[in-house]
């Protein structure tokens, strides 16, 4: 008996040690998020408005990337070149893309970069704010203010952990952003007359934790040492953000590690249904999906499914068809989307696809049987 508790203590205690405990950070205000759901995994004053450095260039570059024709030429303006702070060297009279820009944004930091995309996009900085403020609505970030493109320290230009979290998620369902914050260095051409120039990535996490791929450092005295970063791992990812921490480096592998122990990878089965079909050989046809797989750090039991099927189709239908979709939602939040396609071939039951009549078809048929029936009154007098 005495040796069944021993086994039984010994197994407490092994569990309990699997699981890792929540680090402790030196970040003031800090948060970690599951991408695909929104849930925060881990939070320290996440709600707390401060300023967010250069983090807001990750706005400033989605909205570029979000609103601009990437290859199109800007030619430099004084006034887009008149910030202060670190720079990708642009200067007036050049000409630069912006696709170069949002480089220049997140990999060098650039202050000029960031202005300079702002005012060709928004015609001012002060408009290209409030486009800034429309998209942070848009996410969800309801303590959010951006003042500025670049993140310099300006009065009511301020965030909070949990909102740049969100923005963090956002930013890397965009496939353009996250090759862009991923690369270590970039090979890019602009000057008056363009040459060749080499920017490098300020983010060190990209070479020193496995499964890193982007996102923001940002430093001013006032705000701090700041950082977003993104990591995955098995389909896993996981975005985490520090505002004002002396050692952001370590507080961002603590977190993430953190993370990737307690969260897991979720799935829910769709099921098959049927739609109708008209003129085929089949009067309805089995539509179905792969089981729908993201990451989560709970159960699958919070999570809605919400199915959208076309009211009905026309033969011949192929196999592997798109016909619907179906949406994991998460309070208000759709979590991923599978396709629902059908199962099998329906062939048509004519040698032309059954349609329904056009309207002029119909017209001309009407003013036929109308004409066709005063003739046989007639011949019948």
């Amino acid at each position: 008996m005495i040796k069944r508790i021993a086994v039984f203590f010994v197994l407490l205690l092994s569990f309990q040690f699997s699981v890792a405990a929540a680090p402790d950070v030196s970040a003031r205000r800090a948060a970690l998020m599951v991408a695909d759901t929104r849930e925060m995994i881990y939070g320290k004053n996440e709600h707390e408005q401060c300023g967010m450095a250069s983090t807001t260039k990750i706005m400033t570059a989605l909205l570029t990337l979000e609103c601009a024709y990437p290859e199109r030429v800007i030619t430099v303006s004084n006034e887009m070149v008149a910030v202060e702070g670190t720079s990708m060297g642009l200067l007036p009279g050049d000409k630069v893309t912006f696709h170069d820009l949002v480089y220049g944004m997140l990999l060098a930091s650039g202050n000029d970069a960031a202005n300079t995309a702002a005012i060709s996009i928004g015609g001012n900085v002060a408009d290209f704010a409030e486009m800034m403020n429309k998209r942070a609505a848009e996410i969800g970030m309801t303590n959010t203010n951006f003042v500025t493109p670049s993140g310099l320290d300006a009065e009511n230009h301020y965030s909070t952990a949990y909102d740049m979290a969100l923005l963090g998620c956002e930013a890397i369902d965009n496939p353009d952003f996250c090759q862009v914050c991923s690369s270590t260095n970039a090979k890019l051409f602009y000057g008056n007359e363009p040459y060749a120039r080499w920017l490098s990535n300020h983010n060190k996490l990209l070479k020193a934790f496995d499964g890193a791929f982007g996102i923001k450092t940002g430093f001013t005295k006032k705000s701090g040492r700041c950082l977003v970063s993104a990591a995955e791992r098995d389909g896993i990812r996981l975005v985490c953000v520090t505002l004002n921490a002396p050692n952001d480096w370590q507080d961002h592998k603590s977190l993430l590690e953190y993370g990737f122990s307690v969260v897991s990878k979720k799935s829910i089965d769709i099921g098959s249904y049927s739609i109708d079909v008209f003129g085929g050989n089949k009067a309805s046809v089995n539509v179905s999906a792969d089981a729908a797989e993201f990451s989560s750090l709970g159960s699958a039991d919070g999570f809605e499914t919400q199915v959208s099927l076309k009211p009905y189709t026309v033969a011949p239908v192929k196999k592997g068809e798109i016909l619907g979709e179906a949406k994991i939602v998460l309070n208000g939040k759709t979590v991923c989307t599978v396709e629902l396609t059908a199962d099998e071939n329906v062939t048509a039951t004519t040698a032309e696809t059954f349609e329904k009549p056009k309207i002029t078809d119909r017209i001309k048929k009407f003013i036929s049987d109308f004409l066709n029936k005063i003739l046989s009154s007639i011949r019948e007098r």
